[in-house]
């Protein structure tokens, strides 16, 4: 079974042009069964079974590394948006070897996630934190190279979201099981409002039809023309949109 799941994980990240050491393919099963025991006694996922999850997380999560590489981004920390049991964080963490913070509003998932990374011995480079990310956005202004986002929000919403915490020429690399032309346009909206220009939109296809994925890179290049952040919630309930 182990070995099983170590081809498979190396074979599908291969696929998307990310070769895996044995230090790294060992860390990101170890974070997998953290979950997936975890899981057992705190609601993290869905995907219980190991095979589906190295596709549907693991190799996922690759792929923020696959947009990285393809962007020119500065070097420097990451922030994990909505982290949940610490997708992509870890995974991108682990791959990329740049420090982060990973940050999600519900405190016990926050609390899982720190116990994965003290367990993965990765305490130097990684944290978590139960935070609203318009808080930080104040506390963290501009302290980040790279933000990250899996399933959070609509696109225009973590343009904004991201804006405050980007250093300049910084990153926001956003990942959607489907991308509308009507989110995408009220995010080519919000961008010049955040000081934030459009970079990329690249489509993708996981392995075993496991799922059609959107990556979507968002570069920070100058003074928002509003104030950012905004109060808690606003983004969401009074989002910058042509639609809105």
């Amino acid at each position: 079974m182990e070995l099983d799941a170590r081809a498979q994980l190396t074979s599908e990240a291969s696929t998307f042009g990310i070769e895996l050491d044995d230090a790294q393919t060992n860390l990101l099963l170890a974070h997998l069964d953290l979950v997936i025991e975890k899981n057992k006694v705190l609601n993290l996922t869905r995907i219980v079974d190991r095979s589906d999850a190295v596709t549907k997380h693991l190799v996922d999560s690759l792929l923020f590394c696959v947009a990285l590489d393809k962007a020119d981004c500065p070097r420097g920390a990451f922030l994990d948006l909505g982290t949940g049991a610490g997708f992509p964080g870890i995974p991108f963490g682990i791959v990329t070897q740049r420090p982060g913070l990973l940050i999600d509003s519900v405190g016990k998932k926050v609390a899982a996630v720190q116990e994965f990374i003290d367990a993965l011995g990765l305490s130097d480079k990684l944290s978590s934190r139960a935070v609203r990310v318009e808080v930080l956005g104040k506390e963290q202004r501009g302290q980040f190279s790279c933000v990250t986002a899996r399933a959070v929000a609509e696109l225009n919403v973590l343009v904004e979201y991201a804006s405050p915490l980007l250093r300049r020429d910084g990153i926001l690399i956003a990942s959607k099981g489907k991308l509308s032309d009507g989110e995408l346009s009220d995010a080519l909206y919000a961008a010049p409002l955040c000081g934030m220009e459009y970079v990329s939109r690249e489509t993708f296809e996981l392995p075993h039809d496991a799922g059609h994925r959107e990556v979507a890179v968002f570069r920070k290049v100058g003074r928002p023309q509003i104030k950012l952040p905004r109060a808690v919630g606003a983004a969401k309930h009074k989002p910058l949109a042509e639609r809105a």
